[in-house]
């Protein structure tokens, strides 16, 4: 997320601190409650029913989706716009409205990662079709975006905490390298938007290279704001998201309705934007506005040092038990609250089980029943089935692992659809029913490629969910 002075990966501490272990540890948590189940010692290979085929099925990937609108107010949804379009994430507001103006090209320089090019001409034409962006692949040697795919030592290298980032008028990582310090690279003074380059890794998993695409591309051509408070939106540093969201493509498709340009202030485009969503969300129209409280900085710090990988374990959990009693002094009843007792769960899977236990379900009663948070439950229910796994009841685990899955592949996970395919082949094998595990758990596999890359860290996966199923008496 750029900052207000000089432009910085668009991921705070804790989401760089995630975001740089997906792959080799997405789903953190879950490793961690092998720990709750009678784990046996780590062996060269997958034990019991969980052993991987000598040779892995091939990489999974997801075919065109074309996801729900959002469900909410357009009163709503302006405020959104204005807020992730007129602010920075630090604080400081921005003077004027930026997008490009007239056709956008775009260019790949560096060493894509197999698979790269695929996924991109994916995302254009998503861009395309459901935000109405003018938009176009070129060879030549300059486009108003250049993506630069390189390695995750070359984006550290120019921003340490980083795993991708944006930044304005530069071309090449070289070329920011001699200009971070200077204005044209400073977010908060970007008047006009006419050239950006995209840092990419090409060394990470799939989806990881994918999810930078999908965040990174967005924030050149439009928000460069994040929001916690939003519960269905890549715009949102809590990392539930992995690509663009219907809210997202309506967000970006009205930053280019021809009602709206460049250099507007933030009260003339507040007028012109009711009209703009009437015409492009109709069904937001006649839709009650919630209109949830801002998300105070307090809270958002709290939060970013509980998952930040610079704070010791000690500070992380005091941080976490901060975020969860702001939460609840502030009387939220939404997302933001079950994100505050899902982080303590992490904090103390290891230490106190069942008082983690206790915040999993708790985060879970704030989520059921809100709308656009399907994803976040998904994750949670990582938590919960492989405790029930833990300790041998299959079938609440089964319960919870179905709509689970088929959420997370709604909205493209591999990594969290491999996850739950995952521990749904150990809740089969539970209930007695080895072929049905057999065959789920070749599925998650390819999925597993996608969402982890490589293939040690797929058995690895493999193994430590292996681990939580009780072993036979």
């Amino acid at each position: 997320m750029p900052a207000d002075a000089a432009p910085v990966s668009h991921l705070p501490a804790c989401r760089q601190g995630l975001r740089l272990l997906r792959g080799a540890a997405a789903a953190a948590a879950l490793l961690a409650l092998a720990a709750c189940a009678a784990a046996p010692a780590r062996v060269e290979a997958p034990t019991r029913a969980a052993a991987a085929p000598a040779a892995l099925p091939p990489v999974k990937v997801f075919p065109a989706r074309r996801p729900q609108p959002p469900q909410r107010s357009n009163a709503d949804i302006a405020r959104d716009f204005l807020d992730l379009h007129f602010r920075l994430e630090g604080g400081s507001t921005l003077p004027q409205f930026t997008r490009f103006e007239g056709p956008i090209t775009l260019r790949v320089t560096g060493s894509p990662a197999p698979g790269f090019s695929r996924d991109l001409n994916a995302l254009l034409a998503r861009l395309r079709d459901e935000a109405g962006i003018p938009i176009r692949r070129v060879s030549g040697d300059s486009a108003s975006i250049t993506i630069q795919s390189v390695s995750r030592a070359e984006i550290r290298r120019a921003l340490p905490k980083a795993a991708c980032f944006v930044v304005p008028n530069v071309s090449s990582l070289a070329e920011y390298r001699r200009n971070r310090r200077s204005a044209r690279t400073n977010w908060s003074l970007l008047r006009s938007r006419e050239r950006l380059a995209v840092f990419i890794p090409n060394d990470t998993s799939p989806q990881e290279v994918r999810d930078c695409l999908h965040e990174e591309l967005a924030q050149a051509l439009g928000p460069l704001n994040d929001l916690y408070r939003l519960p269905d939106s890549i715009f949102n540093d809590d990392n539930v998201h992995a690509v663009l969201t219907g809210f997202d493509m309506l967000i970006l498709r009205a930053t280019y309705a021809p009602e709206l340009r460049t250099g507007m202030s933030r009260a003339e485009v507040a007028e012109r934007l009711p009209a703009v969503l009437a015409r492009l969300n109709p069904g937001g129209a006649g839709t009650a506005a919630v209109w949830l409280p801002e998300t105070p900085r307090a809270w958002i710090t709290a939060y970013e040092q509980a998952l930040g990988p610079s704070a010791s374990p000690r500070e992380r959990l005091r941080a976490a038990n901060r975020a969860a009693e702001i939460a609840r002094s502030l009387g939220w009843q939404d997302h933001r609250r079950a994100l505050s007792h899902y982080t303590l769960g992490r904090m103390l899977h290891v230490r106190e089980p069942e008082l983690a236990l206790r915040h999993f379900h708790t985060a879970m009663s704030y989520l059921q029943g809100l709308p656009g948070t399907r994803m976040h439950q998904a994750k949670l229910t990582v938590q919960l089935a492989a405790y029930e796994i833990a300790t041998g009841n299959g079938a609440a685990a089964l319960a919870r692992l179905g709509p689970a899955a088929d959420t997370a592949a709604a909205h493209e996970n591999a990594a969290l659809l491999s996850t739950l395919l995952m521990l749904q082949a150990e809740a089969l094998e539970l209930e007695g029913r080895s072929v049905e595990a057999r065959r789920v758990r070749l599925d998650s596999l390819g999925w597993a490629r996608y969402g982890f890359g490589p293939d040690w860290v797929v058995e690895a996966r493999l193994e430590e969910i292996a681990a939580l199923r009780p072993s036979a008496p």
